[in-house]
């Protein structure tokens, strides 16, 4: 039995019960009762609400998932075969030999800030040499080989 279907049997034993509601046992029974009603009226409202929100909200998931699936599917096709990628392992021997150069991993990157505001990022190379000239505008910055210990 549903909450409505209970409120009104309540509402129907009490008429079926001839209780006399102007005394104050019958004027009690009475409001408890029309209370029951009103609180079911407002549960199923509430419960109705809730239902129609529910079904949009697994509307909007579908919605989502559609635009992700979308999205993802574009992304692999994208990357779909890995065999597109003819990369030869020996090729890695082979750069060394053709003069690239990666760097030393021991070098020690300095960083500058000129008053220009631009970051500049140099090498000891360039701190030996005493100076350099800010590629934002052009203003010659110099750099002292002193420890300040």
């Amino acid at each position: 039995m549903t909450i409505s279907e209970k409120s009104a049997y309540l509402k129907g034993l009490m008429d079926g019960l001839n209780l006399n509601t102007e005394s104050d046992e019958g004027k009690m029974i009475a409001a408890i009762v029309d209370l029951m009603g009103d609180v079911t009226k407002k549960l199923t409202a509430v419960e109705d609400t809730t239902i129609a929100i529910s079904d949009e909200l697994d509307e909007i998931e579908e919605d989502l998932d559609a635009i992700e699936d979308f999205i993802l599917d574009e992304d692999e096709d994208d990357y779909d075969d890995e065999d597109d990628f003819d990369w030869d392992e020996d090729e890695d021997e082979d750069y060394d030999d053709e003069g690239f150069d990666f760097g030393d991993e021991d070098s020690t990157i300095y960083e500058v800030e000129c008053a220009c505001g631009e970051i500049i990022d140099f090498d000891e190379e360039t701190l030996e040499k005493g100076s350099m000239t800010c590629p934002n505008c052009g203003e010659t910055l110099e750099f002292s080989l002193e420890d300040d210990e």
